[in-house]
């Protein structure tokens, strides 16, 4: 007896079209390009997770260099003071501090001079 896989197949494809909603032309209507389109977009979202992890510790050490330029202060010299003093804190609390709390970071950078 043979089997009809008709009920399969379009299940399958059907996902895949439903995750393409919105893209333009073929991408959106043929299963072999639909399916490539889906794995390539797969790919391209795990990298822009990284990137965007990357792109968020970048803007938060360009925000303390410039707070720290300010004080009279580099970068790279503040942040080698405070890990060898031992004190635990991380770039991101750092730009939080300077963005909405201004006067314990300067409390901070007074403690570390």
């Amino acid at each position: 007896m043979r089997v009809k896989r008709g009920v399969v197949s379009h299940a399958k494809h059907k996902k895949v079209f439903q995750a393409n909603k919105g893209y333009r032309m073929t991408k959106r209507r043929l299963i072999r390009v639909a399916k490539e389109a889906y794995l390539h977009a797969g790919e391209y979202a795990f990298a822009g997770r990284r990137q965007n992890k990357r792109d968020l510790r970048e803007g938060w050490i360009s925000r303390i260099s410039q707070a720290l330029e300010v004080r009279g202060l580099k970068y790279s010299v503040f942040m080698h003071t405070v890990k060898k003093l031992g004190i635990e804190v991380d770039r991101k609390i750092l730009a939080y501090l300077i963005v909405n709390k201004p006067e314990v970071f300067d409390a901070f950078t007074k403690q570390i001079q």
